[in-house]
C-alpha cells in the first residue's frame, strides 16, 4: 500500500535545486543553467523527538486527567497526531534542502572542460567528440560502448556529471570531508551502467516478494478455500487484491529500471506507476475498512479518486513534471491510508489484526527515512535504498494478512450459509 511513496518523492531535492537557478552562462555541449542551491539543513533524530514530544503535550494536551492515568484511546490519539506532524515537519524541511555539491567551483570547473575536451582527467569519452554540425565524428557513440552498456546510451552530459562527481568526491575524501549531493543526489557508483545498484536490487526482491504474494493468494482462493458453484471465491475483496497485485508488479518493475537509468521516460514511467498504485491502494484502504460490499456503492467512492488519480498523471506526464505537487499528493495518499488502516486496526476484532498493526507501524516508521537522510555507504546504500530494503519484509507480512482476510471472510460467509441451509 505505502510501499512505493519514497519513490514518488525521491526527487524533491533535484525539484528543489531546480528552483535556484542562476543567471551564469551555459557551459559548452549540452548544458543547462547552473544552480546556486541555499545551505543544506541538517536534520537529525533528536530534533524529530523534541518535536514530536511538543506536539504531543502542547498542541494536543487533551484532558489533564487522561494523561496523568496514561488513558489509552486519547493517548494514542495524540502518538499517531503526532508522529505524522513529524514526518510532514521533514518533509517540509526537505523541501528547502539542496544539494551543494553542483556548486562546487571545482565540480563545475570540470564540468565545462569535460564537455568542450569531451575528457575528465585521463578518461576520455567517444560520444563527446562532435564535429561543428553537432554529428558524431566516429558515428553513432553508443554503438562503440561495450554491448552490457549499449542499453544505457549514457550522453556527453551525463558522463562528464559522472566521472567530475567521482573525481571531485576522491578529493573531498582526501581532504576529510564527508559526500556532498550533486543535482540533487547522493553521489553513487556505478556497476555494469547501473546508476543505484542498491535500490535496483531492493527494487526487485520488493517485486519477487509481491509475485510471491500475489500467487499463494490465487492457490489459496481457488486451490484451497472452498468455491462458490460458479467456480468463484466467496472472498469478496479477491478482485480488489488482483488488480492491487498487478499495479504492485508494475510499480516495482518501474522503480528497478528507473533507478537502473535516470532519463525523462523511466522517471514519468516510475512516477505514474507509483502514484496509480499508492492512489489504488487508498481506494482499497477506503472499500476494505468501511465493508464496502456492494459494487454500486464501490464505484461511488472510487470514481471520484480514480478520477483526480488519473488527472494527475496525465498532469505529470504531458503538462509538467512538478516533483513539489507530487509530494503534496504522495504524502496526502500516504498518511490517509496509514490512518484509516490505523483507526481500522484499532476498532476491528480481526484475528489479525496483529499484522496489519505491523504494517501500520512499520510502515511509519519506514517513513522516517526520507526525513533522516544519509550519504550512501561506500557508494551504494544510502537511505532511500535502505527505505526498499525495509518493504521487502513488510511486504511478506502485508500479503500473510491478505490471506489471512480471505480465510476469515471465507469462513464467515460459508458458515452464514450453513445455518441458513439449516
Amino acid at each position: 500500500m505505502w510501499s512505493r511513496f519514497g519513490l514518488t518523492c525521491s526527487r524533491l531535492n533535484e525539484f528543489q535545486a531546480q528552483t535556484h537557478l542562476t543567471s551564469e552562462p551555459k557551459l559548452a555541449l549540452h548544458s543547462r543553467p547552473v544552480f546556486r542551491p541555499k545551505p543544506e539543513i541538517n536534520l537529525n533524530l533528536e530534533a524529530a523527538v523534541e518535536l514530536f514530544e511538543w506536539v504531543r503535550l502542547t498542541l494536543l494536551p487533551g484532558k489533564k486527567k487522561e494523561r496523568d492515568r496514561g488513558s489509552g484511546a486519547p493517548m494514542l490519539k495524540q502518538y499517531w497526531v503526532a508522529f505524522f506532524v513529524v514526518v510532514l515537519w521533514g518533509f517540509g524541511f526537505r523541501a528547502i534542502d539542496a544539494s551543494a555539491g553542483d556548486a562546487d567551483p571545482h565540480y563545475r570547473a570540470c564540468l565545462q572542460q569535460c564537455e568542450e575536451t569531451g575528457c575528465v582527467a585521463q578518461r576520455c569519452f567517444p560520444h563527446c567528440n562532435f564535429s561543428s554540425g553537432g554529428v558524431s565524428i566516429d558515428g553513432p557513440w553508443f554503438l562503440q560502448e561495450p554491448l552490457y552498456l549499449q542499453w544505457k546510451q549514457w550522453d556527453c552530459q551525463s558522463d562528464c556529471r559522472y566521472y567530475c562527481m567521482v573525481d571531485r568526491e576522491k578529493e573531498r575524501e582526501a581532504a576529510g570531508y564527508g559526500p556532498v549531493k550533486y543535482h540533487g543526489k547522493w553521489p553513487f557508483k556505478r556497476v555494469y551502467g547501473i546508476q543505484e545498484p542498491a535500490s535496483v536490487a531492493f527494487s526487485a526482491l520488493n517485486l519477487a516478494m509481491h509475485f510471491h504474494g500475489w500467487v499463494s493468494l490465487i492457490i489459496l482462493l481457488f486451490y484451497k478455500l472452498p468455491l462458490r458453484r460458479d467456480k468463484k471465491a466467496y472472498y469478496d475483496y479477491a478482485g480488489l487484491w488482483h488488480i492491487y497485485g498487478f499495479l504492485s508488479l508494475n510499480s516495482w518493475f518501474w522503480s528497478a529500471v528507473f533507478h537502473s537509468r535516470d532519463v525523462d521516460l523511466t522517471e514519468k514511467l516510475d512516477y505514474s506507476a507509483a502514484v496509480a498504485l499508492l492512489g489504488y491502494s487508498l481506494i482499497l484502504a477506503i472499500l476494505r475498512s468501511f465493508d464496502v460490499r456492494d459494487d454500486a456503492v464501490r464505484v461511488m467512492v472510487a470514481a471520484p479518486l480514480l478520477a483526480f488519480i488519473t488527472t494527475h498523471i496525465l498532469y505529470l506526464n504531458f503538462y509538467k513534471l512538478d516533483y513539489g505537487w507530487n509530494m503534496k499528493v504522495c504524502v496526502v495518499m500516504a498518511v490517509a491510508q496509514l490512518l484509516i488502516w490505523a483507526v481500522w486496526a484499532g476498532v476491528t476484532r480481526h484475528p489479525s489484526r496483529w499484522k496489519l498493526w505491523l504494517v501500520v507501524v512499520g510502515g511509519g516508521l519506514a517513513m522516517l527515512l526520507e526525513i533522516y537522510d544519509f550519504p550512501p555507504y561506500e557508494g551504494f546504500l544510502d537511505a532511500h535504498a535502505v527505505w526498499h530494503a525495509t518493504t521487502i519484509p513488510l511486504t511478506y507480512i502485508w500479503w500473510s494478512f491478505i490471506r489471512d482476510d480471505a480465510e476469515f471472510l471465507t469462513s464467515n460467509q460459508v458458515k452464514k450459509l450453513a445455518k441458513k441451509a439449516k
